[in-house]
């Protein structure tokens, strides 16, 4: 069974008012990748996508570029996140360039992306920019309504002709049952057989049985969050988290709070932890957000070519042999600011993209 490889896609390559409020005229994720410095002896950074392509989502050139990626390394498609707060939208540009340009060869999918939109991504405080509210059914309709043209478009990816949805946090919508249940009525309306809800695994908490008792086709790992959430609650790394920004602030250092992982260590985590049957299994191509949270970053040390292919040809099989699926997916396309992307850059240049075209055609 030949493995279909989706990687999940930021859209935050573009200026949008919001976040030219909030954080400065311009701001994309590039500012966070270029402003990044190295933090110990051989930590790579600033990363550097190849030729210097610090590109613009609001380009369509920009978005023919990565279909012709996708398609010519064997991906099966991307999966964009939605960002969507009872009716206001967010970074939702490049997905609606894509379905105005049906010439555009990608298939995509939506991961709703529901969490409030707070400053905790990049190492400051707590404060909520745009509170999650997720309303009653007539928020629910409105939002079905929006997603409809996306879901009838020919290149978005279906399972059994339903419509693949991944929910990211799932335990954090109230009536989540009765929202999945109009949904899948709503999508019948239309012609579909129903939606094909999928459950991310991130935390522990995703693992709680009222959540994987509610009506979902089948779940995804969300890598490397999941394997290391379900070990970071160990007695040491607890201490450590604890100790060591004290340390900083007495001292005036600038030493990680977490150990630096060897990406064969985190891998063997992934691959460890078991989920249950229909998984759809998650990988990672690598892990160092300190651009956005500086000390207070997670480092995972790059891999090489054969750690990652070790690692790729060992969750395939896992998936299929004990999930009993045929998807994964990668975290991420583009991930720039959290250092685990498959696209080119000065350093690996295209290897992530090479290993999966062989591994996915071999």
């Amino acid at each position: 069974m030949k493995p279909k490889i989706i990687a999940y896609y930021l859209p935050q390559y573009h200026t949008i008012p919001e976040n030219d409020e909030w954080w400065g005229k311009g701001f994309t994720d590039w500012t966070n990748v270029q402003k990044a410095r190295p933090l110990f002896e051989g930590h790579d950074q600033p990363r550097r996508p190849l030729d210097d392509n610090y590109y613009d989502l609001s380009s369509i050139d920009t978005l023919r570029w990565q279909a012709g990626l996708v398609n010519s390394y064997g991906l099966y498609g991307l999966c964009f996140y939605h960002y969507w707060f009872a009716g206001k939208l967010l970074l939702e540009k490049p997905a609606e360039m894509l379905l105005a340009n049906k010439d555009i060869s990608l298939r995509f999918c939506f991961s709703w992306a529901n969490e409030p939109w707070a400053r905790t991504w990049d190492g400051h405080d707590k404060q909520v920019l745009i509170a999650q509210d997720y309303g009653s059914e007539a928020d629910w309709r409105k939002h079905f309504d929006y997603l409809l043209p996306f879901f009838l478009d020919d290149r978005y990816i279906k399972v059994d002709g339903r419509p693949m949805m991944v929910l990211y946090r799932s335990v954090n919508i109230p009536c989540c049952k009765e929202m999945m249940e109009l949904w899948d009525r709503m999508a019948r309306e239309n012609g579909f057989p129903g939606i094909h809800f999928v459950c991310t695994l991130g935390y522990r908490n995703d693992y709680r049985p009222e959540n994987l008792h509610l009506p979902f086709s089948n779940y995804v790992e969300f890598e490397p969050m999941r394997a290391l959430d379900l070990h970071r609650h160990s007695f040491w790394v607890k201490l450590r988290g604890k100790v060591v920004p004290l340390l900083n602030k007495w001292l005036h250092t600038a030493i990680l709070p977490r150990r630096v992982y060897a990406f064969n260590t985190v891998a063997r985590m992934s691959l460890c932890y078991l989920s249950p049957e229909k998984t759809y299994g998650g990988i990672f191509c690598g892990w160092d957000n300190t651009p956005r949270k500086g000390a207070n970053g997670l480092v995972i040390k790059p891999p090489t070519q054969k750690d990652f292919e070790d690692y790729l040809r060992k969750k395939i099989d896992q998936t299929q042999t004990v999930y009993h699926t045929d998807t994964l997916f990668v975290n991420a396309w583009n991930e720039w600011a959290e250092g685990t992307y498959l696209e080119p850059d000065v350093s690996s240049r295209t290897m992530f993209l090479e290993t999966i075209r062989k591994v996915v055609n071999g």
